[in-house]
């Protein structure tokens, strides 16, 4: 099929290896891509903060630009749960209503594209690290995903993943929120790397680039040598 990529602002900016590697599992798994390299921002911010109209505005040439696709894979989960489950509620009562909702239903986290779409569990990737995740909030509380990041990690070589107690608690990012209360975020960000170190893992492994650019820099603040990594990173790896 023709795999749709949406990469968010943060990923095409800051972490490109992040989209290199989905963009070489999926075509390695036979699949052609298509990215759409005019579109940006989905809207999320906006639409957080309370500015539907403004979210609308960035949200439509998204809408537009997508609805035709055969599937349409995200780099994240925060963007992710933006088109699979805010697009329809931002879009309701519009012209574009039906399109969100069958744009919605094309929509998937990249984990969850490899196990529920394509069935596929083994990439036949080697990462000989100890590691644990994080569970991003709107991937875990709005897409419902958890199984399949452990279930993809569980079939590379070398990896031994340990799990972390607070690995469903909140890093404290949650984009706006971590500028609007940068204290709050931080303390929550503490525990999120308190209860990673605890483990003795190398790395914290996740679906969205955001919370570990939020954990990364506490860590790196407190000279911890625990390092992070998106999963498409340790898919990648050989």
């Amino acid at each position: 099929m023709t795999v749709t990529l949406f990469i968010p602002c943060f990923v095409d900016l800051m972490y490109p290896k992040v989209g290199i590697s989905i963009v070489e599992i999926i075509e390695r798994l036979g699949h052609r891509i298509d990215y759409p390299e005019d579109l940006t921002c989905c809207g999320q911010p906006a639409f957080n903060s309370g500015f539907w109209d403004e979210a609308r505005k960035v949200a439509l040439p998204v809408l537009e630009r997508l609805k035709n696709s055969d599937a349409v894979v995200i780099a994240s989960g925060s963007c992710g749960a933006m088109l699979k489950v805010f697009y329809p509620e931002l879009f309701a009562n519009t012209p574009q209503a039906d399109a969100a909702k069958e744009l919605s239903a094309k929509c998937y986290e990249f984990s969850d594209f490899l196990v529920t779409k394509l069935g596929v569990t083994d990439l036949g990737a080697t990462f000989p690290h100890k590691v644990t995740i994080h569970d991003g909030c709107h991937g875990l509380r709005e897409l419902g995903l958890k199984k399949g990041a452990r279930d993809l990690l569980g079939k590379v070589r070398g990896l031994e993943l340990v799990e972390m107690k607070e690995a469903e608690t909140c890093c404290g990012f949650g984009g706006t929120f971590a500028a609007k209360f940068p204290m709050i975020s931080t303390a929550m960000g503490e525990v999120k790397c308190a209860s990673a170190a605890d483990t003795g893992a190398d790395y914290i492994v996740s679906n969205d680039s955001s919370c570990l650019m939020q954990v990364q820099g506490l860590l790196s603040k407190q000279g911890s040598g625990l390092k992070t990594i998106h999963l498409a990173e340790i898919l990648n790896s050989k």
